[in-house]
Order: C-alpha cells, then structure tokens, then sequence
C-alpha cells in the first residue's frame, strides 16, 4: 500500500495532500457547531501527529477560540487566542501574512478574541489598546477591516461618521455625508458575493419605503474584490459590470441608491462582514455599528430611535 501512494501522480498526490489539510479546517468546525470541544480537540491533535503545524492548522486551532468565547469560557478563549497568536508569529517567520488566506483568518480571530474577553470582562480600555496595536501592526495587511470591525464595535457610537470616497459608483451620484445632515442616514455595506446581502435588500427596501418620509436616506457602499462569479482574477472593468449586473438582478428596489465604490471605505468602516449596516442620526453621528444581517423588527426599531430623536 506504501508503494502504490507513493507511485500516484504528483498532481494526484499534490491534490490529495492539499484536500486532506483543508479537511481539518472543516471537521474542527463541525465538531465544535456540536458543541464538542474533545472531539475538535482529537482531530487537532491528530493532524498535528500526521503534518506538523501548518497553517491550516492554526486557522483550524484558531476556531477553538472562537467557540471558547461564544461559550462564555473567557479563561480557555483566552488561552487558546493566545496559542494561536504564537503558533501564527512562528508561521511567519518563513512567509508573509498574506501568502495564503488561513494565517490572516487565525491571527485575526485571536486579536478579536483578546480585545472581547477584555471588553466583555469591562476592560475597554485594554481592549482598544490590543486593537489599535494590531492596527499598527497590521494595518496594511489583509486583516485590516477586521481590526476596524472590532475597533468601531468598541468605539463608532457617538462618533461624527467618517466622511465616504465616492470618486467610482454606480446608481445616482452619492452625496457627501455633511450634505446629509438633518436626516437619519443608513449606510448599507454590501458585497456582490454575499447572499446575506441579498437577503437583506428587501428588508432596507420596506424600511426605506415607510421611513423616506420622514427624512430617511440609504446609501450602498461596496468594493471591488478582484474576482467575479465566473473570471478568478477580474479586471477592475469588468468586475464592475459584473456589481452592476448583480445590483440590478438583486437589488432592484434600490437601484437609485447611491453604491460608492471603494476600499477606503470598507476599511475605515471595519466593513469585514457583510452586509455591515451602519445608522447616523440627523447630526451625522453614528447611532448603531452592526456587523451583519438585521431582521425587518430589528432594524426597524433601531430606524425608529434614530426617526424620532
């Protein structure tokens, strides 16, 4: 049997290899949505057994953080985001952050694990110091929106909302932020990947409909990422017609929504998660910071807040 796995085809092998290690991304994170962390724990170790530490590896080990976390385990989250941080700074001493997509997945989920242990336990200040360190780490690399995500989670509220680039878009021309004062303003950060986007268009839709009335805006900023459903690598031309075929295919009752196009804007609003929904007060402060998709009550109720102040 040894011989005849080592007679396969090098693409063969390659791809089995390749399959095999992403593999335990995928059962850790099935063992631990059962809530079982020995049996996430055996897949770990067994993989660390057979390869070593790889990176996929370490996304995988980062994942234990997370659901420590979500289990309200803060001293195990805490120690596995810490595991997870090391084993990354190891990682990177042969390769940049950004040669492959896991070690940015790890390293940022341990940062956010760390600075929300400090602010669940009411360290906030601590919490912010671990983020604005990460920034200034990281703050060119890949996790960069992540670290903002967790920044404004922390501090965005009653903050005056940082002002949109809009030299690219699509839909009507969008207004700057200052020209928007006097009317709540929902900022609805959206990718042409994300089905949770789409999901949510109807709901912004039928918000929009009851509350224009009474002064609100809605403004769509997403960002080009350099692919499209069919091209791997899209040029920058061509992945634009393909949002706008998207927006018109699934957003069509915002098609006069002004979509801003730009990474700036992702990145200073933290935008990692999409649909990121942001809402502004008549004074332009921001009023809610929400990563992630909002039921119609929800959302409403915090339109509502916003309406009547």
């Amino acid at each position: 049997m040894c011989f005849r796995r080592l007679a396969l085809p090098l693409v063969l092998t390659t791809v089995l290899a390749t399959s095999a290690a992403a593999e335990i991304v995928d059962d850790v994170r099935i063992a631990l949505a059962r809530n079982n962390f020995s049996a996430a724990e055996s897949e770990l170790n067994s993989y660390r057994a057979q390869r070593g530490v790889t990176a996929e590896y370490v996304e995988a080990y980062s994942w234990m953080a997370r659901a420590a976390l979500d289990a309200g385990q803060y001293d195990q989250a805490s120690a596995y985001a810490r595991q997870t941080k090391t084993l990354v700074l190891d990682q990177l001493k042969r390769r940049a952050l950004d040669a492959e997509p896991h070690l940015p997945m790890a390293l940022g989920a341990a940062i956010e694990v760390q600075a929300q242990i400090l602010a669940a336990r009411g360290q906030r200040t601590q919490a912010l110091a671990v983020l604005q360190a990460a920034l200034r780490s990281y703050g060119t690399t890949s996790i960069h929106e992540r670290l903002q995500k967790n920044l404004n989670l922390l501090s965005f509220e009653g903050k005056l909302a940082p002002a949109l680039k809009s030299d690219q878009y699509l839909g009507s021309k969008p207004p700057l932020l200052t020209q928007l004062k006097g009317s709540p303003v929902l900022l609805f950060f959206w990718a042409h990947w994300c089905g949770d986007c789409k999901a949510e268009a109807p709901i912004i839709t039928q918000l929009r409909s009851e509350f224009a009335p009474k002064g609100l805006k809605v403004v769509g900023p997403t960002r080009l990422y350099g692919y499209t459903a069919q091209v791997e690598n899209s040029a920058p031309r061509d992945e634009l017609a393909y949002i706008d075929a998207v927006r018109k295919r699934f957003y069509a009752g915002l098609l006069d929504m002004p979509v801003p196009i730009s990474r700036y804007n992702f990145d200073t609003y933290g935008a990692s998660t999409t649909p990121t929904l942001v809402l502004l007060d008549r004074t332009g402060k921001v009023a809610m910071y929400h990563p992630g998709a909002l039921p119609y009550a929800e959302l409403r109720a915090e339109i509502e807040k916003v309406v009547a102040r």
